[in-house]
C-alpha cells in the first residue's frame, strides 16, 4: 500500500519511521516532509490547503491511506475533501476537528455531556473578558479560542498577567483564534496527556506522557509548543486511565456522535489530576508533539494496520495496541530565541555519532542547504528520543546523545522527567 503522510514537523518524522517499518507499506511519500523523514519517506511538494491538490496526488500516486499529522489541515476540512474522493484518511472531519479548533466548542460540548472539566465563561470583547474575570479571581486560565501554535494559553497567577492576557488576545496577534476567548477556572493537580483511537463506536487506549510546557528548567517562563516529554506516566495510575475513559473520553465520542460528527482518529486529551478525579483541560484532534515521539518508541504494534482499521471504520477487528514497558523520553533541542523569534539557519552536527549512543534523533525543524549541511530552520529543531528501564536510565541515555549534537545556536533544558525521577529516587 502507497500512504502519504502530511506534514514536517519531529512528530511527523515519528510516525514517518514507525509508518516505514509495516510490511503493509509499500511506499511512503511526505508532504512536505523534512530532511529526516526523508531517510524513511519521498518528500513531495503538495500545499495542504489545495485540496484538489492533494487529491490528484493522490489519485496519480495509488494512495491507499493519508496520515494528516498537524491539525490546520483538519480544521480546515482536508479530510473530508479526500474522503469525498474515496481515499481512506487517518483524521477526524472539519466539524469533529473543533474539538480542537474551538476551545469554546469542547468546554459546551462537556457541559451538555457531563464531562468534568474547569468552570469556564466565553467571551467574544475584550470588555466581556476584563468583567469575567472579576468573577474568578487570580490564579485564572486564559485561552484564544482557536489554534494558535500552543501559545495562546496563559496560567495568570495575579490578576495583572490575566489582564495582560486578555488585552493580548483582543490585541490581533493570534488572529482570527483571538476573535473569541475562554475564561477557565484553575485546577489544582498534576497534568497527563491520555491518547485513545476511535473510528467513532470503537475506543482503544493509546498510551500516557507528560511532556514539559514552560522553556525553562524546573517548568519556567512562556509556555511553548513543548520542550520534552516522556511515556508512560506512571502518575496516570490504571485506575486514573479507567476514569479518563469512562467519565471523558467515552462520553466526547458518543456526544460527537450522537450530535452528528462523528470522530475518528487520535484523540488526545490533555487531563488535570485532581482531588475529584481526572478533568479535561482540552483536546487535540491529533497527536501530540513531542508526545509522539515517545509513544512510537514504546508502539509494539503495527502503525499502518491500526491507523487504516480507524479509516476504514472496523478499530474492533484488529489487536489492540501494545507497548513496551520501558520509559521513552525526550529531549526538545530550540534554536536561541524560542519561544519568541528563533535563530535560524544554525549549523547542525553529530547527529550519526549522537545515535550511536542508542537514542533515535526526530527532525523537527531541519533544513539539508545545497552544500549537505544540516541547518536549523525552525524554533523546536530536533528531538532526542531514548529508552531505559526506567525515567533517569532513559533520560541520561537521551542527555548523552543530546551532548554528541553539536548545536552551537540552539538550547535544551536539562530537567525532561525532572518530577518523575524524584518520585523514582524518593
Amino acid at each position: 500500500m502507497n500512504i502519504l503522510l502530511l506534514g514536517s514537523g519531529g512528530r511527523e518524522h515519528a510516525l514517518a519511521w514507525k509508518l516505514a517499518q509495516s510490511p503493509l507499506c509499500t511506499r511512503l511519500y511526505a508532504a512536505p516532509g523534512n530532511p529526516g523523514i526523508a531517510e524513511q519517506a519521498s518528500c513531495v511538494t503538495l500545499d495542504a490547503t489545495d485540496h484538489a491538490a492533494v487529491i490528484s496526488f493522490c489519485e496519480t500516486q495509488g494512495i491507499g491511506l493519508v496520515v494528516v499529522g498537524p491539525e490546520a489541515p483538519l480544521v480546515d476540512g482536508l479530510a473530508d475533501s479526500l474522503r469525498g474522493a474515496g481515499l481512506a484518511v487517518f483524521g477526524p472531519s472539519r466539524a469533529a476537528a473543533r474539538l480542537e479548533g474551538s476551545k469554546g466548542f469542547t468546554k459546551d460540548l462537556c457541559e451538555r455531556a457531563g464531562i468534568p472539566t474547569a468552570k469556564y465563561v466565553r467571551v467574544a470583547r475584550e470588555a466581556d473578558a476584563l468583567e469575567a474575570l472579576e468573577g474568578f479571581g487570580a490564579p485564572v486560565v486564559i485561552k484564544a479560542d482557536g489554534l494558535a501554535a500552543g501559545k495562546g494559553v496563559t496560567v495568570a497567577m495575579t490578576m495583572d498577567e490575566a489582564q495582560e492576557a486578555v488585552r493580548e488576545i483582543f490585541s490581533g496577534r493570534f488572529g482570527e483564534a483571538g476573535a473569541e476567548a475562554v475564561i477557565e477556572e484553575f485546577l489544582e493537580g498534576e497534568e497527563a496527556s491520555f491518547f485513545a483511537l476511535t473510528d467513532g463506536s470503537t475506543i482503544v487506549p493509546f498510551g500516557s506522557a507528560q511532556d514539559h510546557k514552560r522553556v525553562g528548567e524546573g517548568d519556567t517562563g512562556p509556555n511553548t509548543g513543548g520542550m520534552g516529554a516522556y511515556s508512560p506516566a506512571p502518575v496516570l495510575t490504571p485506575e486514573l486511565e479507567g476514569q479518563a475513559m469512562t467519565r471523558i473520553i467515552a462520553p466526547t465520542v458518543k456526544a460527537m456522535t450522537d450530535e452528528g460528527y462523528p470522530y475518528s482518529g487520535v484523540l488526545y486529551a490533555g487531563l488535570m489530576l485532581t482531588r475529584e478525579g481526572p478533568k479535561l483541560i482540552e483536546y487535540n484532534c491529533r497527536f501530540g508533539d513531542p508526545e509522539c515521539q515517545v509513544l512510537m518508541m514504546r508502539l509494539g504494534t503495527d502503525l499502518v494496520e491500526l491507523v487504516l482499521a480507524c479509516a476504514q471504520n472496523r478499530l474492533g477487528s484488529v489487536q489492540p495496541p501494545r507497548f513496551s514497558n520501558e520509559t521513552a523520553l525526550t529531549v526538545v533541542m530550540a534554536a536561541n530565541g524560542y519561544p519568541g523569534t528563533p535563530e535560524k539557519d544554525g549549523r547542525i552536527d553529530g547527529i550519526p555519532v549522537a545515535e550511536r549512543q542508542g537514542a533515535k534523533i526526530f527532525h523537527a525543524g531541519t533544513t539539508l542547504g545545497p552544500d549537505g549541511v544540516l541547518r536549523a530552520s525552525g524554533g523546536r529543531v530536533l528531538n532526542v528520543t531514548a529508552s531505559g528501564e526506567t525515567v533517569r536510565e532513559a533520560q541520561e541515555r537521551a542527555y548523552a546523545a543530546v551532548d554528541k549534537v553539536s548545536f552551537p545556536s540552539g538550547f535544551c533544558r536539562r530537567d525532561i522527567g525532572w518530577r518523575e525521577v524524584a518520585r523514582e529516587e524518593s
